[in-house]
């Protein structure tokens, strides 16, 4: 009775709020909303999440910043903007986006940055492409600016030089990102970094300037970021400090008293106007959140000039130690943490170079929970840290990926729903195959207290398709019901990328379960399993002739489109399908054919711009079939990279820079890492295949190409290949192994050779005829 009162009560009270939200609506003359909404959802299938919550709250977030850039930017094309501004909002861009029509500007042009920060610590700096800092979450920016003393000369604003020069690189244990601009003898330069100070995380920034001629460097407080708008109400220059104090709360300290300070409100315009010669100011309020500040330092002539300012970013930080779980002040080093991962010699310096900044990323967003990113994405989902935590995995950083396991227990709800977000089905299966990843890479069993949240994991699995299983006579029967799944892919649908997550997910639990010796539970979630894989088959082949193109579509309800990328994860990373099945085949050859720009996947749906991460998966597919289709698609991922080697999770096709998501997107890092990986050894079962994905182009160099100290799923190995006079040499080295292991060698072009070792060894192959 209870039970039904409430549900009662929940009708009666949506029904009372869309009759209220209508009458509001037409008594104003809108159009009505509740009546608008559900005509939208008829366009996908029906749901009992139609939209997950979380999404709708970041987007409402996301779009409310949009509203106020469209108030304070376009009315004030006269201020200094970030580069992003600069573009888009010039008629002779090719990054120009007209205005007329939209609602909200945001940056869907040039959504890339870069994240500084230290391993195990969760702030994150970002700095975008022309070096413009932003140093707290959404916050408020500083860049430099030079300004000569001849009026004749124009001054030098980053975001209006048309290119620059930067560089990501850990230096003396710290992440350093170094931006260069510059204009006939003139350079300004910035290099930041974070560094622990007195127990807190403090990011230090040194700025320099080789001029030539007299002016002024200007350390500029912008009231902007990567993203648009983000106000400052308040600026005041503490003269004993020596540091400005914003917004009444954060401190910049500066290492030397600058010359001259000048400030401004909205209502005085952008200060860029009012220096050098302004009249200077200690203190500024805003009631409109348009604060700008600047503290001037002298440059004279020829002579180089160096200063510095500091950040805090913490002030009481407490973070979990990757060893031991417990709570510490201590973040890792990083020269410990990239010592631990394979090595990699190979001849292309842009491979090498973002295979290291890959593993930089991994590490920056992996503090305890792992992050998809340092800005907008800085949050946990189970899909991003699944394939995040795969690559953590192969790099040797095993800990890292347990300290994000052990919290899994406590983000499962009693039903057994690994819940990151509502109405996505496929988190069970990804939280249940990484915690079986971390068993087969580090041979260990799950923990004790892990068993309860495996088992009501997977019969949550099962019990999700039993709420199709009454649709007997339709095709999606016995599949998870329908959702949102990844965003990627659409509306809500019956997606089979769900489908085999949920295979991967049971078939992880029957192992996991088997090496605790808990076996009663096995043989029902294999069965399970095939099962679901059986009934994928015959949803797949139900409508094949009605979908013009063969292949695996994303839904059984969907023609082949770009959706379909999703369908191949039944390859990579989860081995269900095989790479060379008629079905996968075409599904790679439809997506080659009909969403590719330049030999990167185009993801129409929702993102529309190219993917890095996705192009990738497509490439795993390809190498597991040695189909040198693969080298154009990783080479145009390559290209795609920015110059801190980082990929924003959509890119614009025109503009190449972000037009989606997070400007550094840490599951494209991982995606490279794991291409890389996968070029040396791959995990088949009860064997490794050994250089399968190996370029031509790599053995034409006559040099030793080389994978030290790579984690398997049967222990540690480091393999080289050299080829001479037509042979390939072929060194491979063994290190805790717990068995003996096949060793297939397929390096293209030469014979195929397989022998079962337990320790080193070497062999030669002949050229394939």
């Amino acid at each position: 009775m209870l039970n039904t009162l409430k549900r009662f009560r929940s009708r009666a009270g949506r029904k009372l709020f869309e009759f209220i939200v209508r009458r509001l609506a037409r008594s104003e003359g809108f159009l009505d909303p509740i009546s608008i909404l559900s005509k939208m959802r008829r366009f996908a299938q029906p749901s009992e999440v139609y939209e997950p919550v979380e999404l709708l709250r970041s987007g409402a977030v996301f779009h409310a910043r949009g509203l106020l850039n469209t108030r304070a930017i376009q009315h004030n094309l006269d201020w200094i903007w970030p580069y992003w501004v600069v573009q888009q909002f010039n008629p002779r861009s090719s990054s120009f986006i007209p205005r007329g029509f939209s609602l909200t500007h945001i940056n869907m042009t040039h959504r890339n940055w870069t994240a500084i920060g230290l391993p195990d610590i969760p702030v994150y700096p970002v700095v975008d492409p022309r070096g413009l800092i932003t140093p707290y979450y959404d916050g408020w920016s500083i860049e430099p600016w030079f300004i000569p003393d001849q009026s004749s000369l124009p001054p030098l604003f980053p975001s209006q030089c048309p290119s620059s020069m930067q560089n990501w690189d850990v230096e003396h244990d710290v992440l350093r990102l170094k931006t260069a601009v510059f204009r006939d003898n003139l350079r300004v330069e910035s290099s930041a970094g974070v560094e622990y100070v007195n127990n807190s995380p403090v990011c230090m920034i040194q700025y320099s300037v080789e001029s030539g001629i007299d002016g002024w460097l200007a350390i500029a407080l912008r009231p902007c970021n990567p993203e648009g708008i983000s106000l400052v109400n308040s600026i005041e220059f503490e003269m004993e400090a020596n540091a400005w104090r914003i917004n009444e709360a954060s401190i910049v300290s500066f290492s030397e008293t600058p010359e001259r300070h000048v400030v401004s409100s909205y209502r005085d315009g952008d200060l860029r106007y009012m220096i050098p010669r302004g009249p200077q100011g200690k203190s500024v309020q805003c009631h409109a959140g348009m604060a700008t500040g600047a503290a001037l330092f002298r440059i004279t002539g020829d002579t180089a000039r160096t200063t510095r300012i500091q950040i805090p970013l913490d002030q009481d930080p407490e973070y979990v130690d990757q060893q031991s779980g417990v709570k510490t002040r201590v973040p890792a080093s990083w020269d410990t943490l990239l010592n631990r991962v394979p090595a990699l010699d190979v001849p292309d310096k842009l491979y090498r170079k973002l295979y290291r900044q890959s593993i930089l990323s991994l590490i920056l967003h992996s503090p305890g929970d792992v992050f998809p990113g340092p800005f907008i994405y800085k949050r946990f989902w189970f899909r991003d840290t699944a394939f995040i935590g795969q690559a953590l995995l192969a790099a040797g950083l095993s800990d890292r990926v347990l300290r994000c396991l052990k919290q899994y227990p406590d983000r499962q709800k009693r039903s057994g729903f690994f819940h990151s977000q509502d109405g996505e089905w496929d988190s069970n299966g990804e939280a249940l195959w990484l915690m079986h990843e971390y068993g087969q890479f580090t041979g260990q069993k799950p923990l004790d207290e892990w068993m309860a949240s495996i088992e009501r994991g997977a019969d949550w699995i099962i019990g999700k398709r039993q709420e199709t299983l009454g649709d007997s006579d339709a095709i999606h029967a016995g599949l998870l019901p329908a959702g949102f799944s990844a965003e990627h892919l659409g509306l809500n649908n019956y997606y089979y990328w769900d489908d085999f997550w949920a295979i991967a997910g049971l078939r992880s639990a029957a192992g996991m379960l088997r090496l605790a010796g808990r076996k009663n539970r096995v043989d029902l979630y294999h069965d399970e399993a095939d099962d679901l894989l059986q009934i994928i088959r015959k949803s797949i082949a139900a409508k094949a002739d009605r979908r013009r193109y063969p292949g695996i579509p994303a839904s059984p309800y969907r023609r082949m489109d770009s959706g379909a990328v999703g369908s191949l994860v039944s390859v990579y990373p989860l081995n269900i399908l095989a790479a060379d099945s008629r079905d996968i085949r075409e599904t790679v050859n439809f997506l080659v054919e009909h969403c590719m720009v330049d030999h990167a996947f185009f993801q129409d749906n929702i993102h529309s711009g190219m993917n890095a991460y996705l192009t990738l998966h497509i490439a795993q597919v390809m190498l597991k079939n040695s189909d040198q289709r693969a080298f154009q698609l990783i080479d145009s991922v390559a290209e795609l990279a920015s110059p801190t080697g980082q990929w924003p999770e959509a890119i614009h096709p025109a503009t190449r820079g972000g037009c989606m998501g997070d400007g550094h997107h840490v599951w494209a890092s991982a995606e490279w890492f794991m291409i890389i990986r996968n070029m040396f050894v791959q995990e088949d079962g009860d064997r490794l295949v050994l250089l399968k994905g190996i370029p031509g182009r790599w053995l034409e160099s006559n040099q030793d190409i080389r994978l030290e100290a790579a984690p398997t799923h049967h222990g540690m190995i480091t393999v080289s290949c050299k080829v001479e006079k037509g042979k390939a040499r072929v060194r491979y080295s063994l290190n805790d192994l717990r068995k003996p292991v096949r060793l297939s060698f397929e390096l293209p072009g030469f014979e195929n050779e397989t022998v079962t070792a337990d320790s080193d060894g070497d062999v030669t192959l002949e050229r394939r005829e």
